[in-house]
């Protein structure tokens, strides 16, 4: 009978330490919202790259709970994922990565655009081919890392919509 309960208790705790991936890490897809202990993130999406880009651009919008930082993360489809600005300097419009992450206050959404902050993957390992789906998963200071499926297509045009055609 120990023989048996001892078995048993080792079969629970192996089972324990092998939570199947989805019990790891929040995960959704590009429709859905993805919520991590303090934070949600929506709408995640990156633009179709051409081929031979080593750099591609995605987008997405997070609410934290508490004051936090997004701070990079990273996917398969690149070599690595950084957060960048778009500064107006001189007169001309400058990217670059924030080595210090993105402000999340608590309780705002924060919107990562085109033209503005956003995800930059760099060293692409294949091209960003639209209606794929794209998997990011996000690093913040305090919150848990959050995985996110961004949808790969073009960007929306302000006044186009023909929802009544």
């Amino acid at each position: 009978m120990k023989a048996k309960l001892a078995l048993a208790a080792v079969a629970l705790s192996l089972a324990a330490c092998n939570q199947p991936e989805s019990a790891k890490a929040p995960a959704a897809d590009a429709a859905g919202p993805v919520a991590a202990a303090t934070l949600v993130a929506t709408g995640a999406w990156c633009r179709p790259s051409p081929n031979g880009a080593k750099a591609g651009g995605c987008y997405v919008t997070l609410k934290a709970t508490t004051n936090d930082r997004l701070t990079g993360g990273s996917t398969p489809a690149a070599g690595s994922l950084q957060v960048h600005e778009m500064t107006m300097e001189d007169g001309m419009m400058k990217m670059g990565e924030m080595t210090q992450g993105l402000p999340l206050p608590a309780g705002q959404a924060v919107a990562l655009a085109p033209g503005g902050n956003h995800l930059m993957l760099i060293g692409l390992t294949a091209p960003l081919v639209e209606g794929s789906t794209v998997p990011l998963t996000l690093q913040f200071a305090s919150a848990p890392a959050v995985t996110v499926q961004a949808a790969v297509r073009q960007p929306e045009m302000a006044g186009m919509d023909h929802g009544a055609h």
